[in-house]
Formats: C-alpha cells, structure tokens, sequence
C-alpha cells in the first residue's frame, strides 16, 4: 500500500512538472484593433471593418521560418474604447476573420444574439485548428464584421483584442 501511494505521489509529482514547463515555453501574443462604429451605420445590416496587424508583425516580421509551431487562438474579446460609459447593447452580431497574404480568410471568433449592457464582451472562440501559416505570413489582416440592433446615437470606438497562444518549434 505504501509503495502504491509513493508511486501516485511519484506520478502526480512528474505530471505536474511537464505541465508547468509547458506553461513556461508556452508563447502568448497579442493582437489589438480599433473599430469605429458612427452614427450612420443601419441597423439589421452586416457592416465590415478591416485592420492590418502590425503588432503581430513584430514579433514575427512575416518570418515564415519563425520558431513557433501549433498557434492557436487563445481568447477574443470586444470592448467599448469610447466614448467613456459606453456600452456594447447596440451590438446584434460581432464576427473576427483573420487572414494574411496567400492564405484564406479564417473565422476565429463570434458572438450572436449579444444582449449585454457591459462595456466589454468575450467572443465564443472557433476551433479553426492551427494558424501557423496564416501568422507567420506577412500582413496578418483583421477583418470584424458586425450587426447593430439599432442605430448608435453617436460615434463609438470598439477595441477587438485577440490572443494567439504557440510552443516553440525545434
């Protein structure tokens, strides 16, 4: 019995570990767009708005050889950036593609059905697989398509911040 319960111990003890060195080689990058949401927008219409990643491109620098592999999208999220006190309850629909040259364009988070008076929202993330090829390419663009339920009664400035999460590659 006692050697059964060192071996567990043993185990857990090595399973932990491996887990907090993944954590530590884990790489996480950040990708922030603006979104401007006036007053002319229509309701019940899907309206686009297209950014050019260049935060990203510092880190990797359209470096197709970068030392990354497995890049993932880790989190989404959208949040009122003014004007000050707003919040997102205009807001019907919010999808974010991402795509860069030579590659398709990718759904990596939506959210449908909003119905929240907050000044920030986390977007249900898609599994689009690994988006190593799409990152690594030069000009990562954002693309953030949107559906007011009814019009702004002023001009708005939405902040779409997305996380990518990658390992190291050998």
């Amino acid at each position: 019995m006692k050697k059964i319960f060192l071996m567990a111990a043993a185990v857990s003890v090595v399973a932990v570990s491996c887990g907090t060195v993944q954590s530590l080689v884990q790489n996480t990058f950040p990708y922030t767009a603006n979104v401007l949401i006036s007053t002319g927008v229509p309701a019940d219409k899907e309206v686009s708005s297209t950014s050019t990643a260049t935060n990203v491109q510092t880190w990797f620098g359209g470096n197709n050889n970068a030392k990354i592999k497995d890049v993932r999208i880790s989190d989404a999220k959208i949040s009122v950036a003014s004007p000050s006190g707003g919040n997102l309850s205009a807001f019907k629909t919010v999808k974010v593609y991402i795509s860069s040259g030579g590659t398709g364009e990718r759904l990596v988070a939506s959210r449908s059905n909003i119905s929240t008076n907050s000044s920030s929202l986390n977007l249900d993330l898609n599994d689009t697989g690994f988006l190593d090829e799409v990152v690594k390419s030069s000009g990562l663009t954002v693309r953030t398509v949107y559906e007011l339920k009814n019009q702004t009664s002023s001009d708005m400035n939405i902040k779409v911040a997305l996380n990518f999460s990658s390992v190291p590659a050998k």
